[in-house]
């Protein structure tokens, strides 16, 4: 018990240190986890649990859809995947299908290894700027 509500604090804590762009990332990983959760519940026969990690995934996708920036034009472009993910979400719950989520399962791979690749890029060029401070 004291085990689980040590993680819970180092978890609660991990998103209050984060940076916006880490935040993101935990944000594809946890639908990315909702995801397999679901599937391994269909596979289970447990269609609730499945209900209750598909809803998951989809506030995830809702909350990323919520905050883009519309004035940059991979907003925009994002804003058509997130919408085109949230619907084949639904239809994964309303048929309790296996290949929809394994489809939607890629793409959220996808964006969350694009994101940590622009994540490290940026990184990178970071520090490829950086100058030595006067005297150090």
């Amino acid at each position: 018990m004291a085990l689980s509500k040590a993680y819970d604090r180092y978890k609660e804590n991990s998103v209050y240190t984060s940076t916006p762009e880490e935040l993101t990332f935990m944000l594809y990983n946890g639908m990315v986890r909702f995801i397999l959760q679901a599937q391994l519940a269909l596979e289970e026969k447990d269609v609730q649990k499945a209900n209750v990690s598909i809803i998951r995934a989809q506030d995830i996708v809702l909350y990323l859809q919520n905050t883009l920036d519309m004035k940059y034009d991979i907003s925009k472009n994002l804003a058509s995947i997130y919408d085109y993910l949230y619907r084949r979400l639904i239809d994964a719950n309303i048929h309790k299908d296996k290949e929809i989520l394994n489809e939607v399962l890629g793409f959220a791979k996808d964006l969350r290894d694009t994101w940590s690749q622009a994540m490290k890029l940026a990184k990178q060029q970071g520090k490829a700027h950086q100058t030595p401070a006067d005297g150090q």
